[in-house]
């Protein structure tokens, strides 16, 4: 009996090391991530974010949500947006307040619209359009209400008026004041 107690313990222990040495490499290669981008150095971190996906679940919950928003980052400014939009969701489902990504979702989804932002005699009748308008404007609005920007605010207005959705416009202010009561401009991990 004490030979089993003996050598469950033992595993428990060589288990519970092995576990720890790899949450600490999964770490180390996050931290090198983000200093291959601070640097310039895309490929390689595009590189280390592969072998850093395999294994999110050994970070820390901040930690993952701040490698996913580095991650989205990484791919917007590498014109790869179906990459992006993923991670940007992911992190502003994790952290609602962070309105950093909520702008760059906002904009991201209409980025395969041609003249998203330019005013329509009519509200429009595209499907597409509609549907992406509809997607970007709650993530627009929460980043307008935490950092006002004009050129912001005018595509939101613009955007509303293009779908013909006065009620929306019309409750634009009181929307926004609503969401400037939580605004978080850092991720901390």
């Amino acid at each position: 009996m004490f030979r089993k107690i003996l050598v469950s313990v033992i595993l428990l222990i060589t288990v519970t090391s092995a576990y720890a040495q790899t949450a600490e490499d999964t770490y180390n290669k996050y931290l090198d991530f983000n200093l291959a981008r601070l640097q310039g150095e895309q490929d390689k971190a595009m590189d280390l974010s592969r072998q850093i996906m395999q294994d999110t679940a050994k970070l820390s919950a901040k930690v993952k949500i701040n490698f996913f928003n580095s991650l989205a980052k990484l791919y917007e400014d590498d014109n790869q947006s179906v990459n992006a939009i993923p991670l940007y969701e992911r992190v502003v489902a994790a952290e609602p307040d962070y309105y950093v990504a909520h702008r760059a979702l906002g904009y991201l989804y209409l980025k395969n619209i041609p003249d998203a932002d330019k005013s329509l005699n009519s509200p429009s009748t595209d499907v597409e359009y509609i549907k992406a308008v509809k997607k970007a404007l709650p993530q627009l609005e929460k980043a307008q209400a935490c950092d006002a920007d004009d050129s912001t605010l005018t595509l939101i207005k613009t955007l509303h008026k293009n779908i013909g959705d006065d009620a929306g416009l019309s409750g634009l202010d009181k929307r926004l004041k609503a969401l400037q009561v939580k605004c978080e401009d850092i991720l901390s991990d």
